[in-house]
């Protein structure tokens, strides 16, 4: 038996002439369903391959596919069980096989797979059942390709300030709310336009001078009033000619402004109107390319965490946003304190954003919870761990400059690949680690700057984790000091920190020498520890080190 198809898939018997009625790319798919319902883990054939359409396959069917199909793998758990399916996909020419992925080690074999076959992968989260997976691919086939991608009946915006010019009568831009150009219409005589609107086209912003002069005038405070079209009479003075302005809205939000200048003749009758019916064509345009770019943006967060966690082939981050997967690529890793509020972290991350794409036009910025990652593809061969190390500091002291935040960060491995973006992660994850225990004091580091560091911390996580492997004396002298107050524990870990310098240790406390041969000898006697042993001493100097309970 065939996976379940819908009655108007084109090899249905009731429409056998029909070619395909749905069809979106990978990408556009991806991004049309709006949450991780489907975690891309490989595409050897890009994102840009073609799904015409979904089939449901059951558990007891012999795995089959046909082309262009994304293929629901219900009950397929094991690489056993999703081999032949993947194989199968790939040989009836399907897009992508979707199926429920249990571990990182079955999640890396069944990308290899999927790589071998020549097929997508796509993992099925774990909360999510089939036929919400089904009915939100079908929802967004019959949404279609307009809703992700622009175009559509209105045009883009270029063919539209052309059209607007025409039914106008005037030469026209349109632009952002921060006044810079989106698109224009052409204009055959030169000796039409004044000195704005040149001057704006050269410098796809409007210039500042006179920019302030249609603030004084109260213009972009009309604008903001409501949607209505704004006339601006002609300044010979200024260089300006008469022109007229409209918002572009959505709702109560503006998006931008469509703008009018009067040429050698003067505007259409009704070039208000004319002007009102773009600005309305315009904001559908600019709503839906704004949400273009939001699922663009969604899926390429999608990809990157998944990268950094090992689960998302790099081939397919590669492929998503035009990297070389082959060239050297770090992380860097920043934690915030653990009180920032929602707003810190917002600010946190754009803060990021900026230096990072300041500083390496590929960086791309991944937010995990208290944590804000970097990776930095493409890097030159030979970078020097410095120069990561500087831009991590760069960070670092602009949040504590700008935003008050002390906030730490963390160099990974240089890698000589994109394949290694999550061992990358995981050094700085560890020295991340090593810092919120209090064992690494500075503020901004590589892993071979502070070594010795991060493997005590990992090592008094262990020993934290797993009291049988603790003496049980040591916990009760530290027991002991905290009904009594008493300073016995700190007292040995001073002596052995500084190697049975009764002195030195001394000083540290601030106490006598004698003060301190009593404390240990009290020690001594109340656990019946000795430190004459070097094993003793060794576990001591770990285990006192434990935060206390």
């Amino acid at each position: 038996m065939d996976p379940v198809r819908p009655d108007n898939h084109p090899d249905a018997a009731t429409a056998p002439d029909e070619g395909p009625v749905l069809g979106l790319s990978l990408r556009q798919l991806l991004m049309s369903l709006g949450e991780p319902v489907l975690e891309l883990q490989g595409a050897p054939r890009g994102l840009d391959v073609e799904v015409s359409d979904v089939a449901l396959l059951d558990p007891s069917d012999p795995p089959s596919a046909r082309p262009g199909e994304l293929v629901l793998a219900i009950g397929v758990r094991g690489r056993a069980a999703a081999l032949p399916v993947l194989r199968a996909a790939a040989r009836g020419g399907a897009a992508a096989v979707a199926l429920r992925i249990d571990s990182p080690a079955q999640a890396e074999a069944l990308r290899e797979a999927a790589e071998d076959a020549g097929v997508a992968l796509l993992a099925v989260g774990a909360d999510v059942r089939w036929e919400r997976v089904d009915a939100l691919v079908r929802a967004a086939f019959a949404r279609g390709v307009e809703e992700v991608e622009p175009g559509g009946e209105e045009g883009d915006l270029f063919a539209l300030a052309q059209t607007t010019a025409v039914l106008t009568g005037g030469i026209v831009s349109i632009e952002d709310t921060a006044n810079r150009i989106l698109a224009y219409s052409r204009s055959s005589d030169s000796d039409e336009i004044d000195d704005l609107r040149r001057l704006t086209i050269l410098g796809w912003q409007g210039p500042e001078p006179y920019l302030s002069k249609l603030r004084e005038w109260g213009v972009f405070q009309q604008l903001r009033a409501g949607e209505r079209v704004v006339a601006i009479d002609a300044h010979p003075e200024l260089g300006l000619r008469r022109r007229l302005v409209v918002a572009i809205r959505s709702g109560e939000r503006q998006l931008g402004t469509i703008w009018v200048q009067e040429g050698a003749a003067p505007l259409a009758e009704r070039a208000d109107q004319a002007l009102l019916g773009a600005a309305r064509v315009a904001a559908l345009h600019l709503v839906r390319r704004r949400r273009e770019l939001s699922s663009e943006l969604r899926l390429t967060q999608n990809l990157l965490s998944g990268l950094l966690q090992g689960t998302t082939s790099p081939q397919t981050l590669a492929a998503h946003v035009g990297l070389d997967a082959k060239r050297p690529a770090a992380v860097l890793g920043f934690a915030l304190p653990g009180a920032a509020s929602e707003l810190s972290r917002d600010e946190t991350v754009s803060l990021v954003s900026v230096h990072a794409a300041a500083r390496h036009r590929s960086a791309l910025v991944a937010p995990a919870d208290d944590r804000v990652y970097v990776l930095l593809p493409e890097l030159p061969r030979g970078i020097a761990p410095a120069t990561l190390r500087g831009w991590a500091q760069d960070v670092a002291d602009a949040a504590t400059r700008h935003l008050h935040l002390p906030l730490r960060g963390a160099v990974g491995a240089l890698e000589p690949g994109l394949s290694g973006a999550a061992s990358s992660r995981a050094e700085a994850d560890r020295i991340l680690d090593a810092m919120a225990s209090g064992q690494v004091p500075v503020q901004v580091a590589a892993l071979p700057d502070v070594q010795a560091e991060v493997a005590l911390a990992e090592l008094l996580a262990l020993l934290e984790a797993h009291p049988t492997v603790r003496d049980p004396r040591l916990d009760a002298l530290r027991d002991h000091d905290a009904r009594g107050g008493g300073q016995l524990a700190a007292s040995v870990l001073a002596w052995l920190d500084a190697f049975g310098d009764v002195r030195e240790a001394a000083q540290a406390l601030h106490v006598h020498p004698n003060t301190l041969r009593y404390r240990l000898r009290r020690a001594e006697h109340l656990t019946g520890l000795d430190f004459t042993s070097p094993e003793q001493r060794v576990l001591a100097m770990l285990q006192l080190r434990l935060r206390p309970r």
